[in-house]
């Protein structure tokens, strides 16, 4: 156990302070309407929005999982989240501007702004329970099992105990505050856990002699093989190769996911965003922050954990690596700080899925099913109260849970084949609400079919999203999974389309004058004269690629810079200034809202 100097408890104290502070502060804007409470007036700037979208996506957990990726198999397999970058830059440029445009509060309002009937209705009240609740619950689970690992690894405080008083305080702020207070406090709280991971860094660089040092104990560490530092994995094009599961994740699991048309807390921020070109910066900034920043220093501390914890203690995962670091390179106010930051990026995530939660619960099925006559104080009050419910189920989750990458990787298999229909319902007509139903349904239903197979397989030794599924002598990892899933969900969805009834014409019409998408829209269109769309075509594709240059030109170059061949670094990082002059032309262009 560590003992805390009185230096590192004057930082805790002050940071605890000023937290709560900020939640009384925005206490009476959050309860003036649900709006005011989930989307802050749609009011708010794009770098206050793109900062709390880089926010609200890593915590306490994610530094961990980082660690136990880059211990396990190398920096390589930080393309599960890497390829996200395609999607992402796809909403900066497309995405965002659509989701602005329909004016929602929750991503699923736009299921009846977009579908039917019955069908619509139904698929709106199922989506925002499952994601609410379900995929909701996981996430928060894995957010406060790393807020546990941290605490339990460095103040011997076990976990069992660390998580309820974490989820306690948490909940103490994100009662108060609302979407204002989440947002605002984002900010601050990104700062502070970017300013931790890097004097993290900076102190175990010190330990093993800087990155000189570091390459050189590299190269001869027991731990290390030819992919631990590779971006980009070698060897052969096997199926159960490095090279095969980094194929697997760029060609098909950014296109195929849930989050393939933003993601539901993201597509919450771009519609709080002042207007479309706010909305449009915010998802840029995002982009560039959350891949090219954030990375490096948890990477670098990873890499220094094999050189100075090449042995962990008994019982210890991987991702435990990066707390005992922590507690053996930091001295007095420092670790303070770096307790903080944690505390902050497990603060600015879970906050935001309280709120987003409780939006789906109050937006979605309360006030659309059970109350449509509510009155704001009264959403506002059920709000607050889902969010408590939320949190205590969290912390039961929490408990059950052994490995935080390992959930990532389920969280994935859940919504696994359902991207095609989120993208393809803005451009095609003939995509119905039993298309999303179908797809929906069918991944689910077969990521639990893998989790009963591991179960079966292992019987008692089964472990909580943490046991693979065996097929002969081989593992099934995510990309093999992600082979059969998602051939298998659109084969599902798309004979479910063909076979169901298209959304009303009446319906369509509306959906295409708001959102302006283009594609393929002919019957419904066929007879407008005038009318002018900006969704797809050759400009949204050029600007979709210098994003990507832009990002991962930053990202690699920054990378090549630090621990591979500097000149390769250079012509990365040219690459992507390249794509920065065409993204700031874009940029520049006014826009329609």
């Amino acid at each position: 156990m560590t003992t805390l100097h009185l230096a590192d408890w004057t930082v805790i104290v002050v940071y605890v302070v000023a937290t709560v502070a900020l939640g009384l502060a925005f206490r009476r804007r959050a309860g003036r309407s649900a709006e005011s409470y989930f989307l802050a007036g749609r009011s708010l700037p794009w770098w206050v929005l793109g900062t709390s979208m880089v926010a609200t996506t890593f915590a306490a957990d994610t530094p961990l999982a980082v660690t136990g990726f880059i211990r396990n198999d190398g920096i390589w397999y930080n393309w599960f989240g890497w390829h996200y970058v395609l999607a992402q830059v796809l909403a900066v440029f497309l995405f965002s501007r659509f989701w602005r445009r329909a004016g929602v509060v929750t991503d699923n309002e736009l299921i009846e702004l977009r579908y039917s009937g019955k069908p619509a209705a139904a698929l709106r009240a199922f989506k925002a329970g499952y994601f609410a609740v379900i995929y909701n619950l996981i996430v928060m689970g894995w957010v406060l099992l790393g807020l546990g690992t941290v605490a339990e690894m460095v103040l011997g405080i076990p976990r069992e105990i660390a998580i309820p008083i974490g989820a306690l305080l948490a909940l103490s702020y994100a009662l108060l505050a609302g979407f204002w207070g989440v947002v605002i406090t984002d900010v601050a709280q990104f700062l502070l856990a970017m300013a931790g991971s890097i004097v993290l860094a900076v102190g175990a660089l010190g330990k093993v002699g800087g990155l000189g040092g570091l390459k050189e104990k590299l190269a001869v560490s027991p731990l290390v093989n030819e992919g631990t530092t590779a971006m980009i994995p070698g060897g052969d094009l096997t199926l159960d190769s490095s090279l095969f599961q980094f194929l697997v994740f760029v060609t098909i699991m950014w296109w195929a996911s849930h989050n393939a048309d933003g993601g539901g807390y993201l597509i919450q921020r771009m519609a709080a965003a002042k207007d479309e070109r706010h909305a449009r910066g915010a998802t840029l900034w995002f982009a560039v922050a959350n891949n090219a920043v954030r990375y490096w220093p948890w990477i670098i501390v990873a890499l220094c954990s094999m050189v100075l914890v090449p042995v962990l203690p008994d019982g210890a995962t991987e991702e435990s690596a990066y707390p005992i670091l922590m507690r053996q390179v930091l001295g007095p106010g420092l670790l303070g700080l770096m307790l903080v930051s944690f505390f902050a990026a497990f603060m600015s995530t879970i906050d935001t899925h309280l709120n987003w939660g409780a939006s789906y619960l109050v937006n979605d099925i309360y006030s659309r099913f059970l109350r449509r006559d509510a009155s704001d104080r009264e959403t506002v009050l059920v709000s607050k109260v889902c969010v408590m419910i939320l949190l205590g189920l969290a912390v039961l989750v929490a408990l059950a849970l052994t490995s935080i990458g390992k959930a990532w990787l389920f969280v994935w298999a859940m919504g696994a084949g359902i991207g095609p229909v989120l993208i393809l319902r803005w451009f095609w007509w003939r995509i119905n609400a039993w298309s999303e139903i179908a797809a929906l349904g069918s991944s689910v239903l077969a990521a639990l079919a893998f989790e009963i197979t591991a179960a079966i397989q292992t019987g008692a030794d089964y472990r909580l999203f943490s046991t693979p599924v065996t097929l002969g002598d081989m593992a099934l990892g995510t990309h093999h999974k992600a082979l059969i899933l998602v051939p298998f969900t659109i084969v599902v969805w798309v004979t479910v389309t063909f076979m169901t009834r298209p959304v009303q014409q009446e319906q369509l019409e509306m959906f295409v004058r708001r959102v302006r998408p283009g594609g393929w829209w002919h019957p419904v269109t066929k007879d407008w004269t005038g009318f002018r769309h900006d969704g797809l075509g050759p400009r949204t594709l050029l600007l979709w690629v210098s994003g990507v240059a832009l990002v991962y030109g930053l990202t690699f170059g920054i990378g090549q810079m630090l621990l591979g061949d500097p000149r390769r670094g250079v012509l990365l990082l040219s690459a992507a200034g390249a794509g920065a002059v065409v993204v700031a032309m874009e940029l520049r262009r006014k826009t329609e809202d």
